[in-house]
């Protein structure tokens, strides 16, 4: 059964590159969000098994929603992005309770590298 994943980022064009990566037969995109208070009703919707989530983002950053979702749930694999020269928040994000991040701009096999971790 494909592992179901969920994009929350604010940027169009960063949604359909994550969607490009996980387009096979293992994982399936089951939502998208465009801000952390989206994300985190999306989460309680939709159940995913992984959250491919940015950082930095309106209403609500992704340091926040990862907050929130991780009360709900500690099985949910959260992977945050992040552009160069963002370490600090990528601290906050492991803190808050993020698996692991990515850096943007990123290529696929990064990608699946930092997904496989979780995965079995």
């Amino acid at each position: 059964m494909p592992r179901k994943v969920l994009i929350v980022d604010d940027a169009v064009f960063m949604r359909g590159l994550i969607k490009d990566v996980f387009s096979s037969p293992e994982f399936e995109i089951v939502g998208e969000a465009t801000n952390g208070i989206e994300g985190v009703e999306k989460f309680k919707e939709l159940k995913p098994d992984i959250i491919i989530m940015d950082i930095v983002m309106p209403f609500k950053s992704g340091i926040e929603a990862t907050r929130e979702i991780r009360q709900l749930s500690g099985n949910v694999i959260i992977i945050m992005c992040s552009a160069l020269g963002q370490e600090t928040l990528v601290m906050e994000a492991i803190e808050a309770g993020a698996n692991d991040f990515i850096v943007k701009p990123f290529k696929k096999d990064e990608v699946m590298t930092v997904v496989s971790k979780f995965i079995k």
